[in-house]
């Protein structure tokens, strides 16, 4: 069973809200192709893997806007697996942070959008994040900030599961614990596959949920691709005090493209002509199926 005993059971989210969420996941999906063929660089693999989970962030849970996205009461997102900021300037797309047309500029020289989110650059990027395992440990400060100050304000980031051997991500996992910082919520894309392939064979990090909970984290394990599950992991994270909470998410790296799904050559490698447009037309092909509107 994916899901965790300590969440109160799936909350079942309208149709309507589904078909939204997923026309908005598979609007990053093909934002981040975009970025990274014209680029003729960058981390597809992983970008699309997450791009559910940036969807439900940044249209039901983030509140900001182009007006308020350097409020400090508002909620922070720090995407600790940086090289997939594709997804990321995809998710602030949507939310109309980053003009769809500047997708295309991707790691151009004299761009905003680097390979690499910028958060002296770019609109909505809570933090500059690219040296993999740092990430979580920013993010520990801003929820330590908040609880220091009183602020009602959450944290989220997405890790790697090939960064989670980082020995610092588990420096931060203890901190996170110690402090109590249950304004925290981190996600670990689970996809099973880094640069160098299989994670099981480069650097075994499992059982990540027995290790995160050895930590003293709330841990709750789910269908990356499944809004429900992603909603009801946040509700749960966002009652449970006095720790912090790590949401598993089960993922396909490469999800929604057929010839990358669970295929670690996708990690770091940028489609060519051929097959970027056919990993378009696949992704509009969903997209008319669920009703909607390339």
């Amino acid at each position: 069973m994916l899901l965790n005993k300590n969440m109160k059971g799936v909350l079942v989210m309208e149709k309507e809200k589904i078909t939204k969420l997923s026309l908005a996941a598979t609007r990053i999906r093909k934002m981040a192709l975009e970025g990274v063929y014209s680029a003729k660089a960058g981390h597809p693999g992983g970008s699309l893997s997450i791009a559910d989970i940036l969807a439900y962030l940044y249209l039901e849970e983030m509140n900001i806007n182009k007006d308020n996205f350097d409020s400090p009461d508002r909620n922070r997102f720090v995407l600790s697996k940086g090289h997939c900021a594709p997804a990321l300037y995809g998710a602030l797309s949507e939310i109309g942070l980053i003009p769809k047309e500047d997708i295309k500029t991707l790691r151009h020289i004299d761009s905003y959008l680097q390979g690499h989110p910028d958060m002296k650059g770019t609109d909505g990027v809570d933090m500059s994040t690219g040296s993999l395992g740092q990430g979580i440990s920013a993010a520990n400060g801003m929820a330590l900030v908040g609880k220091l100050y009183n602020k009602d304000y959450r944290v989220y980031t997405i890790l790697g599961d090939g960064e989670i051997e980082e020995g610092q991500v588990w420096e931060a996992a203890m901190f996170a614990a110690h402090y109590k910082l249950d304004n925290l919520t981190a996600f670990v894309d689970f996809n099973g596959l880094q640069i160098d392939g299989d994670i099981t064979k480069v650097m075994n990090p499992t059982p990540i949920d027995e290790k995160f909970k050895a930590f003293g984290w709330n841990v709750i394990v789910i269908d990356a691709h499944d809004f429900n599950q992603i909603e009801d992991a946040v509700k749960a994270a966002k009652e449970t005090k006095d720790k912090p909470t790590v949401i598993i998410a089960k993922s396909v790296k490469g999800k929604g493209v057929s010839f990358m799904e669970n295929q670690a050559k996708w990690h770091g490698s940028a489609p060519n002509q051929e097959q970027y447009e056919t990993a378009i037309a696949e992704l509009d092909e969903y997209i008319k199926t669920i009703g909607g509107e390339n």
